[in-house]
Formats: C-alpha cells, structure tokens, sequence
C-alpha cells in the first residue's frame, strides 16, 4: 500500500498553537497534546534570547515551527519523535 502526504497528515499531529516561556517551547498538536522542549537542544534557539523565542509561528499547515529573525525552521513531526540535534543537558 503506498502512503500519500494526505494519508501523513491523517496520522500525524499537526501544530494549532506555539509559544515559548522560561527557554522552553510549548506546542499544542491537534489530537489536544501539548508537548514541550528546552530550546537549548537546537543550536540556533539555545543562541537566541528569549524574545527571540517568543517570536514562533507556524507554518505548513501546522507541520512545521519557524522563527524568522533567527532563519531556524523545525519541523512538528520530527518534534513530536523526539529528533533533537543536541543532547539534553540539566542546567
């Protein structure tokens, strides 16, 4: 059976709200989770300031979280799996 991109969007969550607080990152998904992550586990955010932060939005229909002045795109599902370039590390 071949997967569509249509059959992907069934199946995988999609964004419908993001915000940032604390260094942390919070995104709400469609099946009603909201998950969160240290922005320190991507090099670009764990660089920027916290108004830098603040300024996500989505885009692709939810599929991916963009910060403009900082030219850093990451993409829901690859959130959502836990694919996060650099370690977790305990402040």
């Amino acid at each position: 059976m071949k997967s569509t991109s249509a059959d992907n969007e069934a199946v995988e969550p999609a964004a419908i709200r993001a915000w940032a607080e604390s260094r942390t990152v919070f995104v709400e998904l469609t099946d009603g989770r909201i998950i969160g992550f240290p922005a320190n586990r991507f090099p670009l955010l764990a660089q920027a300031t916290d108004e830098e932060l603040k300024e996500v939005t989505i885009r692709l229909n939810g599929f991916a979280l963009r910060w403009e002045k900082l030219d850093e795109d990451i993409t829901v599902p690859g959130i959502v799996a836990g694919n996060f370039p650099l370690p977790y590390v305990m402040n």
